[in-house]
């Protein structure tokens, strides 16, 4: 299937977009095979999403959603470990969970401890702002960062101990 073009995809959506051969589509994928209207057959499998057998059968051809897929999608992205953790764990910049393994948890930790500037002291409010942007539980999210070493606390004053620094 190289060499699918807009066009085709949009003659397939487009099928799917018309009521007779939706819903004739929808009779063929539940497996019905009364009343079909021969018209919207004939268009189907003019698009590749319906075929009949040499016993006059028809069926639905939903394959042809992945080979469309395949074929218009490009390479797929190379992603180094901590950015599929990363992806997995993060959603729009908010963590979805905390209960995660500590090795994948460290690697969301260092991520999060990036938003502090080495050198920079931060009140304990002004960390807990930072952290709330992440998760809820913002008093979690500073134990873990201090009790990895990706924050150090005196008092009510943190500052960045660790982690990855941008030369």
């Amino acid at each position: 299937m190289v060499g699918v073009n807009d066009e085709e995809i949009r003659r397939v959506l487009g099928l799917l977009y018309q009521d007779d051969t939706l819903t004739t589509f929808a009779s063929l994928v539940l497996g019905g095979t009364g009343d079909l209207s021969p018209k919207a057959l004939r268009k189907l499998a003019g698009g590749g999403l319906a075929a009949c057998d040499e016993n006059g059968t028809w069926r639905a051809t939903p394959e042809r959603f992945r080979d469309l897929l395949r074929a218009s999608a490009g390479p797929a992205e190379e992603r180094s470990p901590e950015e599929r953790v990363l992806r997995t764990f993060l959603v729009d910049g908010r963590l979805t969970t905390m209960a995660m393994r500590r090795d994948k948890r460290l690697i969301v930790l260092r991520y999060i401890a990036l938003v502090f500037e080495p050198g920079v002291r931060y009140a304990e409010k002004d960390v807990n702002v930072a952290l709330r942007a992440f998760h809820d539980d913002y008093a979690a999210l500073r134990r873990y960062l201090v009790d990895e070493d990706l924050l150090s606390r005196e008092g009510n004053v943190y500052w960045r101990s660790g982690g990855h620094v941008e030369v």
